[in-house]
């Protein structure tokens, strides 16, 4: 019997997914982790409570701002595009929050979805006026970057900023726990079992059409080993508060936002357009639509990180509008494994590239050394991930020339 023209009982081509992933010069997120591993280490042996369970709950509720716009940032930059936008959004959010429910007196809840639909408003009019005018994305929202910004600065008014509530909805956000530790050890049950049903179905269903498939053992050890680090995560934060739910709220993010791009139809719709706006359009999809959507998504889920990041200061400032926030949300974006160039990319690098941005912070906060140096540090990190983005683009190429 032959299925496919392959020989019976060798159903698909197993094994060739991993030689083909590094004959196209991609390999993965392993190089982050690696990297990640390496900071880590070198932190923890400088100051030994880096890796303590209250530094690393601390290191898990930091990353979930900056985390959520840069996970925005990946939708934007899978289509070959850039949302100068973001950081401005997430401190208008922040600001409109404060304004709606200090100064107005709105509910924390209405308040805090006008916030986000406004964010998403402003994202798809981004992706409006760059899909119709065909004016740069870059140019559109820089200038979305400007217009924002001033109306953040005018929401704060003189003083800067607005404090509210700090035991209400928005505030609960970073300072809720589930100390219980069947929230943590439950969910890394949960995780691992999902994963390993998952990669045994997707090995199966490519297997029997005949498509490359990683082979059983590299799926057993792949989930071995996010089994260790998710029981090793939840260990430690046993030892703290327990589950933190601004870490929820983040995972539950990038679950559902890889879910969409990886197994539904508009994910691929938009893994297409980063390979060629022509190409994606002689192919049947709608690129306008798309590229609106992806915009409109960056936005929301920029205000998104804004509450975030306005919940950990209890107060609506000028942080979260700052450049910084910009900066590190495309840096842990990039740093993670999304392509610049488009195309190529996974939410979950965001949440890679958050760890290694606000490890570097967390470490150098601890040694007392000053933002310039981690400014500096960040920036060599980055560099190294685009280089080598670059030249793993250039190598895929010229194999395709070849």
């Amino acid at each position: 019997m032959v299925v496919r023209g392959r020989p019976a009982g060798r159903l698909g081509n197993c094994g060739d997914t991993a030689r083909r992933r590094l004959h196209q010069g991609g390999l993965g997120p392993a190089p982050v982790v690696l990297a990640l591993a390496v900071i880590w280490a070198v932190f923890q042996s400088l100051n030994a409570n880096f890796l303590s369970p209250r530094n690393l709950s601390v290191l898990s509720v930091d990353i979930v701002g900056t985390g959520l716009v840069a996970v925005g940032v990946v939708f934007v930059l899978l289509i070959g595009e850039i949302d100068l936008s973001v950081g401005s959004l997430a401190g208008l959010s922040g600001a409109l929050f404060a304004t709606l429910n200090v100064n107005h007196g709105m509910p924390e809840g209405p308040a805090v979805l006008v916030a986000v639909a406004v964010g998403g408003a402003a994202g798809a009019f981004h992706g409006f006026v760059f899909t119709k005018t065909g004016v740069p994305a870059f140019v559109v929202t820089l200038a979305g970057l400007l217009t924002w910004n001033g109306l953040m600065l005018y929401l704060l008014g003189a003083e800067g900023s607005i404090g509210f509530d700090g035991d209400g909805l928005v505030a609960m956000l970073t300072s809720r726990h589930f100390p219980t530790a069947v929230a943590t050890y439950g969910l890394a049950a949960l995780g691992t079992a999902a994963h390993l049903a998952v990669s045994l179905h997707d090995r199966g269903r490519r297997a029997a059409t005949g498509m490359p498939c990683r082979p059983a053992a590299e799926v057993w050890g792949r989930t071995a080993l996010l089994a260790a680090a998710a029981f090793a995560a939840a260990y430690v934060l046993n030892r703290f508060q327990g589950l933190p739910l601004a870490l929820l709220v983040f995972l539950a993010v990038l679950v559902a936002s890889d879910l969409l791009l990886r197994r539904t139809t508009y994910g691929r719709q938009v893994h297409a357009l980063g390979g060629g706006a022509e190409a994606a359009l002689r192919a049947g999809v709608d690129v306008a639509r798309v590229r609106v959507s992806v915009f409109l998504v960056s936005g929301a889920l920029a205000a998104a990180g804004g509450l975030f990041v306005a919940s950990r200061l209890t107060s609506a400032t000028q942080v979260a509008g700052s450049g910084m926030l910009l900066i590190n949300a495309i840096a842990a974006a990039v740093i993670g494994g999304t392509s610049l160039f488009g195309g190529r990319g996974s939410t979950w690098s965001a949440l890679l590239g958050v760890l290694v941005i606000q490890s570097i912070a967390s470490g150098m906060a601890l040694l007392g050394v000053q933002p310039a140096v981690q400014f500096m540090i960040t920036g060599g990190v980055l560099l190294i991930a685009v280089v080598f983005d670059s030249l793993a683009q250039r190598a895929a190429a010229a194999r395709g020339r070849a």
